[in-house]
């Protein structure tokens, strides 16, 4: 059976359905209402390698809080879901990625704690429609709901897209290589406590 999730989660603030294939080639369909979130999530799926599908409808009246956060969780479950038992994983990634002036670190364990280490400012409040600050809620709700620890830094940058792009694309990195299979270790767990 393939690593794949296919979920849906509706509630009063938004609706949303969504598919994802860890073995994937990077194609995605993304509505979410919020074309620079559409523009950073097909982004991470190209660089992560997973195929993704998300159709999201959302309060966007009020603002974009409550899709982007909503999103994030609808992503982690589906990942929790598509990783199963971990039986087989690198575990552990990270990546470096430069965009212009821009560079961000992302470091990944898929431990079964979900934590996130946010380490990354902006210079502007907003690109587009989306608050700066929401890239750290769709984030801390991904990691919460996937289980697994990313921390993610912002070593340079001023012009908030590039910042932005590189975390999603350091993020997505990271993630493609600690979710790879491990052909050394076969079906193990990849801990010495057996399980994660």
């Amino acid at each position: 059976m393939g690593r794949t999730a296919s979920l849906t989660r509706a509630t009063a603030e938004t609706d949303i359905a969504l598919t994802l294939d860890l073995d994937g080639s990077g194609a995605s369909e993304i509505d979410t209402g919020i074309g620079f979130l559409d523009h950073m999530l097909t982004a991470f799926a190209r660089h992560a390698l997973f195929d993704l599908r998300i159709r999201a409808q959302g309060d966007l009246q009020i603002d974009c809080h409550h899709t982007t956060e909503d999103v994030g969780i609808v992503l982690g479950r589906a990942f929790a879901e598509a990783i199963g038992d971990k039986r087989g994983i690198v575990r552990f990634g990270h990546a470096l990625i430069p965009m212009d002036e821009a560079l961000a670190e992302a470091a990944v364990d898929i431990s079964g704690r979900g934590h996130l280490a946010w380490t990354v400012s902006f210079e502007r409040h907003r690109i587009g429609e989306i608050d700066t600050e929401l890239f750290e809620e769709f984030f801390r709700a991904f990691a919460a709901n996937a289980l697994l620890t990313l921390h993610i830094t912002s070593r340079a940058g001023r012009n908030a897209h590039h910042v932005a792009e590189s975390c999603f694309k350091a993020a997505a990195r990271a993630l493609r290589m600690a979710a790879a299979l491990d052909p050394r270790i076969g079906d193990a767990i990849p801990s010495t406590k057996g399980a994660l």
